[in-house]
């Protein structure tokens, strides 16, 4: 039996750290541009869509060869969760009688050096039932942090692991933004790891992170994902 999947693509307007972050350029593209091919790339969605509340971004989105959907400002905001643009998306396909897809995944633009080879990585190791999140290594360990009680502090965890050396520790993971997959039937309410390599799981979110990834492609470190459409002509009206 065949089951539709969709990429979800939110971009919504605001951003405080770096400000038009999803639309700003990074190697002659929108840095959503690269969101939208790494989907294309991957072969495995039957539509991709943009959620924003901008339509310039949607705009941008069209022409990249997204579908853009309008988000409502209220989940458009700084604490916006995840699931309220994600039903909006699809109570708006339902209610212009698009068929819903049964698999989904979540694709941020903040992440540029994933590429369509890692989406179909996950997606052939997903197992179709959990929910599926791309995490890697802790690069600080939680056994190695405190907090502050009063004028003292102690470790965040209990114990005397802050003791030893790092690599003598459980290894722990954190969550990136590159990919997440989610089917919207049958799914139980587990999470299956999927593990970036490299700077597949780069994430974009301060200015520091954005000069960091220019010195990454410069130096050849890390490759965009490669764009054939012309890139978007910002003074058109």
């Amino acid at each position: 039996m065949y089951y539709s999947t969709v990429a979800l693509i939110p971009a919504r307007a605001g951003s405080k750290r770096i400000p038009g972050k999803n639309i700003k350029t990074l190697g002659g593209h929108p840095l959503i541009a690269y969101a939208i091919q790494s989907a294309f790339d991957s072969g495995l969605f039957d539509e991709i869509y943009v959620s924003s509340d901008s339509a310039r971004i949607l705009e941008i989105a069209f022409h990249y060869g997204a579908l853009g959907i309008t988000r409502p400002p209220e989940f458009a905001t700084d604490t916006s969760a995840d699931d309220e643009w994600i039903v909006d998306v699809f109570e708006q396909m339902n209610d212009y009688g698009v068929k819903l897809p049964h698999y989904y995944a979540i694709v941020r633009p903040t992440s540029p050096f994933r590429t369509g080879y890692m989406i179909k990585r996950a997606f052939s190791e997903w197992n179709k039932k959990s929910l599926m999140k791309a995490v890697e290594p802790v690069k600080q360990h939680p056994e190695k942090m405190w907090e502050r009680i009063g004028y003292y502090m102690q470790p965040l965890y209990p114990g005397n692991n802050h003791f030893y050396p790092t690599q003598s520790l459980k290894i722990f993971y954190v969550q990136n933004a590159s990919l997440e997959f989610r089917a919207r039937f049958d799914a139980h309410p587990f999470y299956q790891p999927f593990f970036t390599e490299g700077y597949e799981g780069f994430d974009l979110n301060t200015e520091n992170d954005w000069i960091l990834a220019e010195a990454l492609i410069e130096k050849g470190y890390a490759k965009l994902p490669r764009i054939e459409k012309e890139p978007y002509d910002f003074t058109a009206v």
